[in-house]
């Protein structure tokens, strides 16, 4: 019976799984980021390969599906595809950009749109008929904004200006250095200046904007923004592939999306009102990793029932 190798490689965790042509998850794996774009594409396949190691895959094996952060460009594809290949995983490989597995997470249709959003935003469209719309999503050398960095970044910055009077009142103010342990803006400035708090954690305070944007102006804009780019994405996409008229379904995954706060649900199924009649958007749990070991069985010729088992064990059971 046939063998493949499912990865969803993202921005700070790697899940990797071992599946059966019958849909039986033999293992699984989880490790830090794999990101080509940070750790090079041998640091990457690194990763990676002691994730394989560690699911004992009978290597090599049939087919592999590699979904990756930070792979964006065809010749990206190509380089990671060719080291996969040195490496020799598997007889077939396929090499693609990590929206992919949340779309095919999200749903068996075959098509639609997925946004994701974790450090960053990126989106991925797919009409009926194959065509795809995409978006190289480099952060702000491609136009974008959103994501947990983002997103936190503009709440240290709101609270700030709350403080001295440059900017209205917050309860950001108070909420963004308490989440770090401290009692004011001013305090929080000095602690990162100085190296005693990285920066980079910036992204750990989206759920702090979440429950703030509740009662909280400033807080809500922020949100309101992101919807905003969440929506301006899946028009795009939408519009590109001509699916303004159909039934088009929006996957809303990555950490910001996949429990989003109502207020941001809200905003972006009414953005998306404006694009198309039966547009409709949806937030999904279902994990990456899901849409990698679907897009492995395909490659394995899978019957419908192995897709249905690996899709009940993986939704069940926490991967990694």
């Amino acid at each position: 019976m046939k063998h493949a190798i499912a990865v969803d490689g993202g921005n700070s965790k790697t899940d990797v799984a071992l599946v059966r042509e019958d849909g039986e998850m033999l293992a699984t794996a989880r490790g830090p980021g794999s990101s080509p774009y940070h750790l090079g594409v041998d640091g990457s396949l690194d990763v990676i390969g002691e994730l394989v190691a560690q699911t004992e895959a009978p290597v090599p094996v049939d087919a592999t599906e590699v979904l990756l952060a930070g792979v964006d460009f065809p010749e990206e594809e190509q380089a990671v595809r060719a080291g996969i290949e040195r490496r020799g995983w598997a007889r077939a490989v396929s090499v693609d950009n990590d929206t992919f597995a949340v779309l095919r997470a999200g749903t068996d249709a075959g098509w639609g749109v997925a946004v994701v959003c974790g450090a960053g935003m990126n989106c991925v469209g797919v009409a009926p008929d194959g065509r795809q719309a995409r978006f190289r999503a480099l952060g702000w050398t491609t136009g974008d904004w959103g994501g947990g960095a983002d997103v936190g970044r503009e709440a240290v910055y709101a609270a700030a200006r709350s403080e001295d009077g440059r900017g209205p009142k917050t309860a950001l103010e108070h909420a963004v250095p308490a989440f770090f342990g401290m009692a004011s803006p001013s305090e929080l400035a000095e602690a990162i200046h100085f190296g005693r708090i990285e920066g980079h954690r910036a992204i750990e305070l989206a759920p702090v904007v979440y429950a703030a944007a509740v009662d909280d102006a400033v807080a809500a804009e922020i949100v309101d923004r992101l919807a905003q780019e969440v929506v301006a994405l899946a028009r795009v996409a939408i519009t590109r592939l001509g699916l303004e008229q159909e039934p088009v379904e929006v996957l809303l995954g990555g950490g910001m999306l996949r429990r989003p706060a109502p207020s941001l649900l809200a905003a972006v199924e009414r953005g998306l009102s404006d694009v198309g009649p039966a547009i409709t958007a949806r937030s999904t749990s279902a994990p990456p990793i899901l849409g990698a070991a679907l897009l492995a069985l395909d490659a394995l010729g899978a019957e419908p029932d192995a897709h249905a088992r690996v899709r009940a064990t993986m939704e069940a059971v926490p991967v990694g």
